[in-house]
């Protein structure tokens, strides 16, 4: 079976709003994203089924200024309305992102509208002028108008690339540690990758405090959960949804992994230590040449 990768996004404009709302504002993309998928996928003018998506927030550019976007990886299909049958997609083509854009942005602004008739979101800086005028005019400034270039983008994978790449995709943080070339002079810079240029590598340099700015906006309110999953994959009703999906498909349930054993035990209280992550040479090479900061000394 194919999965399909689909990202909602918002525009540039609403960032500071976010950044000053964070919690209300990335669960209202989740749940806005979702409710889309959910919806045009049930229209029986496209696909006329329920579908299930895992979701996965991301906060960062590549040069790690604030785009806040969600991932969702959507099987090729889905539970006919009435539960009889599965609704196979095509395997070029999910939903029309047209109709998902439209969808999704009218969503969004409605209960962006809603949080600011009920007075429930911070304004600040440039937003705080908005603030002082009445709700209508501060959700068409600050939502209507700005979120006419929330476009979502799809495309197909097959599950053997899905399963390799996405678990790096849900644990990502916003830069690893490979991507840093140098700390010199209160100066850090470290690589990224240019999509307008044909995704051509670059190096960008910043101060360290700037850094520093860049990579904790990223860092989220306590609690907040970046991994969801909805529709047949939510919480409450997946075991049975996956159950039903595999008996329309004639696909027998995978055969659970065994867990690996730690080979590796404390020196100190001799418990096992599970491995957490590998650094490859490459990675160690790259750490080697940056730099560690010079000490200084107080003269007095």
């Amino acid at each position: 079976m194919s999965y399909f990768h689909i990202v909602f996004t918002l525009p540039h404009d609403l960032s500071a709003l976010v950044l000053q709302n964070k919690r209300l504002l990335y669960d209202l993309l989740f749940r806005t994203s979702a409710a889309t998928l959910l919806e045009v996928a049930r229209d029986p003018k496209h696909l006329g089924a329920d579908i299930g998506l895992l979701s996965v927030l991301h906060t960062w550019g590549q040069t790690l200024q604030h785009h806040p976007h969600v991932h969702c990886v959507v099987p090729a299909g889905g539970l006919a309305l009435d539960g009889s049958r599965w609704v196979a997609a095509s395997s070029r083509f999910f939903l029309p992102v047209r109709v998902l854009s439209r969808v999704f942005r009218g969503k969004f602004t409605a209960e962006l509208k809603q949080l600011i008739l009920q007075d429930k979101l911070q304004f600040h800086r440039s937003f705080k002028e908005l603030a002082s005028r009445n709700a209508s005019s501060v959700s068409s400034s600050s939502s209507s108008r700005r979120t006419g270039s929330s476009t979502p983008s799809h495309r197909s994978a097959e599950p053997n690339t899905s399963s390799t790449t996405w678990p790096a995709t849900t644990h990502r943080v916003a830069i690893s540690n490979h991507r840093l070339v140098s700390f010199k002079d209160d100066r850090v810079s470290f690589r990224w990758k240019d999509y307008a240029a044909g995704s051509k590598q670059k190096i960008l340099t910043v101060s360290a405090n700037e850094f520093l700015r860049r990579f904790l906006i990223h860092v989220l309110p306590k609690g907040l959960v970046r991994i969801r999953h909805f529709g047949l994959f939510a919480n409450r009703k997946r075991s049975a949804s996956l159950l039903h999906c595999r008996f329309l498909l004639d696909a027998a349930a995978p055969s659970p992994q065994p867990r690996p054993e730690a080979k590796i035990k404390c020196p100190l209280c001799a418990e096992p230590m599970l491995v957490v992550e590998r650094i490859t040479s490459f990675q160690l090479l790259a750490v080697s040449t940056i730099s560690p900061p010079k000490p200084r000394f107080d003269s007095s």
